[in-house]
């Protein structure tokens, strides 16, 4: 565990000395960012492609060291835009994660929270989903489309719509119409299997369907969108400002998912976030990863106005923090008081999972052996 100094004074000096990176077995990569002033930085970045993430970070300081890490949205434009080839998953990762870090140590330069130095707080506590529960009040959740498998097929029979939708109707009657429930359908169907989908739960008022074909393909999805009355939410495969311009545009969705750790980090989420308020469109932050991921989507909730809800931002992660978030209590967490990020990350605790990622698996068809999404 390592002791930081307290808050520094805006004139005083502070460089960057050192970039790390850590990938766990689990596949979750950690960035940490020293100082000179013992002040230290942490985030997170892509978990598909964690050698290469964790590599390409470390390349950042051949520009990194020696500047002062309070400069993040000039640091941000610097590494994007110093490169000849920009975007996609792997390099924005790497922007994104060195973001946070940076983030992270201004707020601790200064002795505030993340979201205070972005005009915050607009809300006192977070909305979160994940698992539904009388103990925490959560009362929203996510499931996906399939029933006994997952709907692979380009067309789907009617056999499997059918089973899908009593599936969900089974969940409805269960848990009634005071707990909203997203479907995602995960990028992993067809278009035309989507649309049937879409209409066979219609009549039990999902709370969104959630990326129902790849984005890859705007123009698709905002048909879908056209016929439907159920909100569509995208955007955990859409990286920076620009992927996310021809969703709004379109209407492809209207509810925005971006990852603070490979969407291009906290300054590019808030003006996602911007331009989506124009569209009168709310983040629901996508969230697969770990406590600096959930860290800070907490303080971006704390400072854009159109928040709508945190994926799985129950979750506790004590097994790598020195301390436990504030807890959820009716449904939601309040937002972190402490400054940057507002965590502590244990590094006894993180080096003991450091490890070789798990390895990508692709999916196939049972019946045919032909590769499918997953």
């Amino acid at each position: 565990m390592s002791n930081e100094q307290a808050p520094v004074g805006p004139d005083a000096a502070i460089k960057v000395t050192r970039i790390e990176t850590f990938v766990l077995k689990n596949s979750w990569v950690f960035v940490k960012i020293s100082t000179d002033a013992g002040i230290i930085g942490w985030g997170e970045m892509l978990k598909d492609d964690a050698r290469a993430c964790a590599a390409g970070a470390l390349e950042v300081a051949d520009y990194l060291v020696g500047q002062d890490p309070r400069r993040v949205t000039h640091h941000w434009q610097a590494i994007h835009r110093g490169a000849f080839y920009r975007g996609g998953p792997i390099k924005t990762a790497i922007s994104s994660g060195i973001d946070m870090a940076l983030w992270d140590i201004t707020g601790k330069c200064y002795g505030v929270p993340v979201y205070k130095l972005f005009g915050g707080p607009t809300r006192d506590r977070v909305r979160v989903y994940g698992k539904v529960s009388e103990d925490t009040g959560v009362n929203a959740m996510k499931v996906g489309p399939g029933a006994s498998r997952s709907p692979f097929k380009y067309i789907e029979g009617p056999k499997f719509v059918e089973e899908a939708a009593e599936r969900f109707r089974a969940l409805r009657d269960q848990y009634g119409s005071g707990v909203d429930i997203g479907v995602d359908f995960h990028g992993a169907v067809q278009p035309s299997t989507a649309l049937l989908l879409m209409k066979a739960l219609e009549p039990y008022q999902p709370w969104f369907y959630e990326e129902v074909v790849q984005a890859l393909n705007v123009d698709v999805m905002a048909e879908l969108a056209r016929q439907t009355h159920i909100p569509l939410a995208t955007g955990e495969r859409i990286f920076t400002k620009w992927g996310f311009r021809e969703i709004l545009e379109k209407r492809a969705a209207t509810i925005l998912q971006p990852d603070v750790c490979y969407a291009g980090g906290i300054t590019e989420l808030k003006i996602i976030a911007g331009m989506a308020e124009a569209c009168y469109t709310p983040l629901a932050p996508h969230n697969p990863q770990g406590p600096c991921s959930l860290a800070a989507s907490l303080q971006i909730a704390g400072f854009i106005p159109n928040f709508l809800a945190q994926e799985r931002g129950d979750n506790e992660y004590l097994d790598l923090l020195a301390e436990p978030l504030p807890p959820v209590s009716q449904g939601h967490r309040p937002l972190p008081t402490g400054p940057g990020l507002g965590i502590t990350i244990d590094e006894d605790k993180l080096m003991a999972q450091v490890g070789e990622p798990r390895p990508y698996r692709p999916q196939y068809d049972p019946d045919d052996g032909s590769v499918v999404d997953w």
